[in-house]
């Protein structure tokens, strides 16, 4: 989660001008939020999905991505990628639960670590 939040990559995201940030906030509170990142004209990765641990039962995550669907559509993507750590079960049954397809898992040679392991998944919207 700190690794998601922290201020410094969070700025260069919004500093690439590739990224958006959909906020869920109640009461001047954040509750959580989501990133993308503009792969090209079409494709967007989703690249944080955060919610705080004391808001997870209310469905924000839930919310999130239907915002942010609704607004990849408008501006015109297709599809939507997201990664997920293999043993990552509950992001795993989120993303497949709201309809994303499970394209493969794979090994990665991840910054911090020696290897990641993954799940890719897509999210067409062109046809949805």
């Amino acid at each position: 989660m700190r690794k998601a939040f922290a201020e410094e990559r969070l700025l260069k995201a919004v500093a690439s001008e590739q990224a958006t940030f959909y906020l869920a906030f109640e009461n001047k509170e954040i509750l959580g939020f989501v990133q993308t990142i503009q792969q090209d004209f079409k494709t967007a990765e989703l690249d944080r999905t955060v919610v705080f641990p004391e808001h997870t039962e209310r469905r924000i995550g839930a919310q999130l991505l239907k915002h942010v669907i609704k607004d990849q559509k408008k501006r015109g993507t297709d599809l939507v990628i997201v990664n997920a750590g293999k043993e990552e079960t509950h992001a795993r049954r989120f993303y497949e639960k709201n309809d994303f397809e499970l394209i493969k898992e794979t090994t990665i040679q991840a910054p911090w670590r020696r290897k990641l392991d993954i799940a890719i998944y897509y999210l067409r919207l062109a046809s949805s």
